[in-house]
């Protein structure tokens, strides 16, 4: 007998920012890989990451990602990695050079919203973000409240 696997995640997802989505609009997304030790790479694969406080920034034309935390490796030894370390973001200039334009506006920053396998490799899904405020929050979960009624009464008939 075949199990059915769950929409909401697939396996390749190794972790979500749910909130990211209510915190922020998300104007554009990126894909971006990640330069990651041995330890980090096997700590993400047991799902032992949190990407709620993290963020991306460009530095000296480089991405990187920042305040996102992988828990050290359980199996490993003195050459365990920092859980809080500075990564390097994976793109090309010109995408780098466009996420730099993005976030010269005020109230924009990059924010990871998932962390995935791509072919064995790890990928981290950048938006470009602009906060909500308080009244665009509620606005959005009336909306969505709106929608799951619509979406109840439609499937009666």
């Amino acid at each position: 007998m075949v199990k059915k696997k769950s929409k909401k995640t697939p396996d390749n997802v190794l972790a979500q920012n749910r909130k990211a989505r209510h915190e922020y609009t998300v104007t554009d997304t990126i894909e971006a890989g990640l330069v990651l030790t041995g330890t980090e790479i096997k700590s993400m694969r047991e799902r032992r990451i949190n990407l709620q406080d993290g963020f991306a920034q460009i530095r000296n034309n480089e991405a990187w990602l920042m305040n996102v935390h992988i828990s050290e490796y359980v199996q490993g030894n003195r050459f365990n990695h920092d859980p809080l370390r500075n990564r390097k973001l994976l793109l090309h200039k010109k995408e780098i050079r466009r996420l730099g334009i993005a976030t010269k506006d005020k109230g924009v920053t990059l924010v990871p919203l998932r962390v995935y396998l791509k072919h064995g490799f790890a990928k981290v899904l950048i938006g470009v973000a602009q906060g909500k405020r308080e009244f665009d929050k509620r606005e959005t979960i009336k909306r969505r409240e709106q929608d799951r009624q619509i979406a109840r009464v439609m499937k009666r008939y």
